[in-house]
């Protein structure tokens, strides 16, 4: 496995982070203080964004996180595909800020489901759509087989009823991707997702969180009331597979979970390379000495930077397999795990090392830390992404092993 970045992506790793330093890091305190208030200076980039991905093969951002053009790509011998292309650009733009780039239009991880499972004529028409993602409940979080959202087929619609909170984007985006059950009865299998659009009958928002982080993004409470979705709207297949079970919408996890692992690298490398220039002002960095004879702060720093580095090529890998088509779930989890402890880590020691100033808004190191810690959480917490690691280790259904 070659470790370096792709010659065909580096362009693209390259105007993302210009995107991050130019674009994001000036308006990222600004859009931290006003919270709810929407950034309007990202129309003009996601225009740009979507103006790139016209008509093209070679598509960046949320959108080309799929599986589907992988078989493809496998005969033409191609091995990095939107999976890797992707993730390397929300590395770098979360190096600029987390919080903007979920607040990108047409970049929600709801664009992210759509690609991932959407059949052709779903895709086409859901092409330009905004797209948030809905699977939280109250009193069902980390277990999404949990869902009491319910889906009822009526004629040429589905009629939805139930809550979902936590929905990044819920507010703003155009339309939702709704997790729900066909039958409750059936359990995990006849979980399915629907595209809602905003403005649906039935379909209200109800409350926007006020957060630690990430506060340029909104995050919102939805409720649904008989809102009827048209049955064209249900993404993939719509019979239910009981031998299939959960794993339809689950393939969703295996393209976004390295996405989010790539965020928190993304984040973690911000307050790395802060930090490292701080130091840098009040002692001589110097990799060739062992880490006995180096201060506390330098031998902090070269370990939190080797398990940023563990988290990257986990990350990596992950969407790499997806590129390649193989099965990824355990490696998306693991990346995700990984990714998001060492994010958290990485932020708040550097919050540490850097002492008055890594407390103060003067920098930015206090917010890394604060945007940090949902990465760790959403897409599934960290403890889930330990459980879903063992038991595809040990061998175990998710029945046996809870």
């Amino acid at each position: 496995m070659n470790l370096e970045t792709p010659k065909k992506f580096r362009g693209l790793v390259k105007q993302a982070h210009q995107v991050a330093e130019n674009y994001f890091r000036p308006i990222s305190r600004k859009y931290d203080k006003a919270e709810h208030a929407y950034p309007k200076e990202l129309d003009l980039l996601a225009a740009l964004l979507d103006g790139m991905n016209a008509g093209s093969p070679d598509a960046i951002g949320a959108t080309s996180a799929s599986k589907r053009g992988a078989a493809k790509e496998q005969q033409d011998g191609i091995k990095n595909g939107g999976n890797l292309a992707a993730l390397l650009g929300v590395m770098e733009l979360c190096w600029g800020d987390v919080g903007l780039l979920l607040a990108m239009p047409r970049q929600g991880l709801g664009n992210a489901a759509i690609a991932a499972v959407a059949n052709d004529e779903q895709l086409k028409r859901f092409g330009g759509t905004w797209a948030a993602m809905a699977i939280t409940e109250p009193g069902c979080g980390s277990d999404s087989a949990a869902i009491r959202t319910t889906a009822v087929k009526d004629g040429e619609h589905y009629v939805l009823n139930g809550e979902k909170i936590f929905v990044t984007s819920g507010e703003r985006a155009d339309a939702v991707v709704v997790w729900a059950t066909l039958d409750k009865n059936l359990g995990r299998a006849a979980i399915k997702s629907f595209v809602v659009e905003h403005g649906t009958p039935g379909m209200s928002v109800t409350r926007l969180e006020k957060k630690l982080g990430i506060k340029a993004s909104d995050t919102a409470s939805i409720s649904f009331s008989d809102c009827r979705v048209p049955a064209a709207n249900l993404l993939g297949n719509p019979e239910i597979d009981v031998q299939k079970g959960f794993a339809g919408v689950m393939e969703t996890f295996d393209n976004t979970r390295p996405l989010v692992a790539g965020m928190a690298v993304g984040v973690a490398k911000a307050s790395l390379d802060r930090t490292r220039e701080l130091l840098k002002k009040v002692c001589t960095l110097d990799y060739r000495k062992p880490l006995l004879s180096v201060s506390h702060a330098e031998a902090t720093l070269y370990r939190l930077e080797a398990e940023w580095e563990a988290a990257r090529l986990l990350t990596l890998k992950a969407a790499w397999m997806a590129d390649n088509k193989l099965p990824n779930s355990k490696e998306a989890s693991i990346a995700k795990a990984k990714a998001g402890r060492v994010a958290n880590e990485v932020t708040l020691k550097c919050v540490e090392l850097a002492g008055a100033l890594g407390y103060g808004e003067d920098e930015l190191l206090e917010k890394w830390a604060r945007d940090s810690k949902i990465l760790d959480i959403f897409e599934g917490t960290q403890q889930i992404q330990l459980l879903i690691v063992a038991r595809r280790l040990l061998g175990k259904s998710s029945s046996e092993l809870k």
